[in-house]
Parts: structure tokens; sequence; C-alpha cells
């Protein structure tokens, strides 16, 4: 009998996936408007979770995790990179992360 080996991918790991959520997405863009345009994305999801109610001190993982993967994947897509605003001031794998704020003179 020969043994399979199990590989990272195919291992169940109990959890349901991460999905994106639009909500969050919309709470992250507040965030970093209130912050400024751009922060540390610790600094994001302190804010995001104290709009939530959390106490900042003990921010569950599995929020924390649900807004990193919201403004990761919403700015890999480049549709709803553009409805939101999102990009990385210093590139791929910063975490500093900004929102385009709209030209204040456009809307006036």
């Amino acid at each position: 009998m020969q043994k399979q080996n199990e590989t990272a991918h195919n291992v169940p790991t109990g959890k349901k996936p991460i999905r994106v959520k639009p909500v969050l997405c919309r709470r992250v863009r507040e965030a970093l408007l209130s912050l400024g345009g751009e922060a540390h994305r610790s600094m994001v999801i302190e804010q995001v979770a104290r709009n939530l109610g959390h106490d900042v001190r003990q921010i569950p993982e599995e929020l924390q995790q649900e807004v990193i993967v919201s403004f990761e994947a919403t700015w890999r897509d480049e549709r709803k990179r553009a409805a939101f605003g999102f990009h990385l001031p210093f590139g791929e794998g910063s975490h500093r992360w900004g929102v385009v704020q709209p030209d204040s003179a456009l809307y006036a």
C-alpha cells in the first residue's frame, strides 16, 4: 500500500473560506478617509473594529482577516479598485493602505 502525501490546498481546515464583504470595503474606505486618506493596515483594522463596537485591545482574528482579505481582493480587481479608490502608496507587499480622495473642485 502506498501512502499519499496530503498538500496544504487539499487538507480541510474546518474553517469557512473568507469572503469579500462589500460592507467591510465601505467601512475600510470610511476608516481611511477619517485617517487622512492613508494609514498602516493595523490602524485601519483598529478603526473598523472600533466603529463596529469592538474593544481594540482584543480584535477578533476573524475580523482582522476579513478586513485584510476585503481590501486585498478589492485592490486586485481593477473595477472594484476604481469604485472604492483603494491603492497601495508604497506598492504591492506594503501594509500601508490608501484611498484616492475625490477632487473637491470636481464635486463643488
